[in-house]
């Protein structure tokens, strides 16, 4: 061999084993994200202890859920309201304790994966028995409420980030394990099935949007309880103006997955911001500060969502040719 191609084989080597050593100095997205999915579970763990979660008050909140649904899915949600009037202490203590468990099952390493299989399932039968599907089959679910439900987003999320590289060289997080057209559906179809919500009657009547902000006052501090006035005023009056902007919004979030990697940036800044928006001037934080929320809704976990999708750089699609997914 010619020192020429050693010089030139040398030279690869160190060019590669520097790759290396740079991607696994890279930070973790996925296991961050995983991390933060972790603190929302305990942070539900945590409001389910509430006096108010230990009364019937709480079984009855569950109740209302039926309204409007149809028979089929109703009737189990009320015989489970029933259940939680009944026996609400060692019910609820149980609600709590697993969503605690599950947030520390996916903190830890070695229970990660049944973690987020057990958070996947347990998140369909709150939706269910809890949410009443998120109110998608009464007419009344909205952006603003946490359509599709919040705890669907935490099912979601588990979904998307499942630590195993199905992708290796994914163009961003979500896409590892489910693939990049999986992924991109899944996103077009939360965030366009949010404009459809955003546009139907129930919405965009002109007094809508201002009766569903100013609603979340009640319970509030003072300072959020000025927040929500302002911003009910804001929208007094113009409910199918302000909905056709935020599903036009919503609309433009869905399309930019598909786009170029510069406006698809453009569109997750969008959809944090309008997640955010919608998380303190719609849900009044979910309501933590009432003593009567079991969840801080779904604003923080559409930004976590966003952040999922958020192109991936050079260096961090090298982590996947690891050992071991995470």
């Amino acid at each position: 061999m010619s020192d020429m191609a050693v010089i030139g084989r040398a030279a690869w080597r160190g060019k590669h084993s520097a790759r290396a050593r740079a991607a696994s100095r890279a930070p973790d997205i996925r296991r961050a994200l995983q991390l933060a999915l972790a603190g929302g579970w305990l942070l539900d763990g945590v409001l389910q202890f509430q006096p108010f979660m230990f009364s019937r008050a709480f079984g009855q909140l569950i109740g209302g859920t039926a309204v409007g649904n149809p028979a089929v899915i109703a009737r189990p949600i009320t015989w489970n309201a029933d259940l939680v009037q009944q026996h609400a202490v060692p019910l609820n203590a149980s609600f709590a304790t697993a969503q605690l468990l599950l947030g520390l099952g996916i903190v830890f390493r070695p229970t990660v994966r049944p973690a987020l299989a057990a958070s996947v399932a347990w998140a369909a039968g709150v939706w269910w028995f809890g949410e009443g599907l998120g109110g998608v089959l009464n007419g009344g679910a909205s952006p603003l409420n946490g359509a599709p439900g919040a705890v669907i987003l935490y099912a979601l999320l588990a979904v998307l980030l499942w630590p195993a590289d199905r992708e290796a060289s994914a163009p961003f997080t979500a896409a590892r394990a489910v693939g990049t057209p999986a992924s991109r559906a899944l996103w077009i179809v939360l965030w366009l099935g949010l404009a459809y919500f955003a546009l139907t009657p129930a919405n965009r009547a002109p007094q809508a949007l201002n009766g569903a902000i100013a609603g979340m006052a009640s319970g509030e501090p003072g300072w959020l309880r000025a927040l929500d006035g302002g911003a009910a005023s804001l929208v007094a009056g113009r409910g199918l103006a302000a909905s056709v902007a935020l599903a036009a919004a919503l609309a433009a979030i869905a399309a930019g997955v598909c786009l170029p990697r510069p406006a698809a940036k453009a569109t997750l800044v969008l959809a944090i911001v309008v997640a955010t928006v919608i998380w303190v001037f719609g849900q009044a934080f979910g309501g933590i500060f009432t003593g009567t929320a079991t969840d801080p809704n779904s604003g923080p976990l559409l930004v976590l969502l966003a952040l999922a999708y958020w192109p991936r750089g050079t260096t961090a699609r090298i982590r996947p040719r690891a050992r071991h997914a995470r």
